[in-house]
């Protein structure tokens, strides 16, 4: 018996990679990156997530434009 037939989770990691093969490749062949984009979404969340229940949209809006 192979380790696929043994581990239903790892099959099903495979077939995703299969399935988005084109994904995959571009994601670590192309010289583009999301890197960036990422590093500002992470940081508006933790910024979001330090004012929950504290105060309104617009001091959460100022915090999120001044923020560095």
């Amino acid at each position: 018996m192979s380790t696929l037939d043994e581990e239903p989770a790892l099959r099903s990691f495979v077939r995703g990679l299969r399935r988005d093969l084109d994904a995959v490749t571009a994601g670590l062949t192309l010289l583009h990156s999301s890197g960036p984009v990422e590093g500002h979404v992470n940081r508006i969340k933790m910024l979001k997530r330090q004012m929950y229940g504290r105060t309104n949209l617009n001091l959460l809006r100022k915090r999120v434009l001044h923020a560095r």
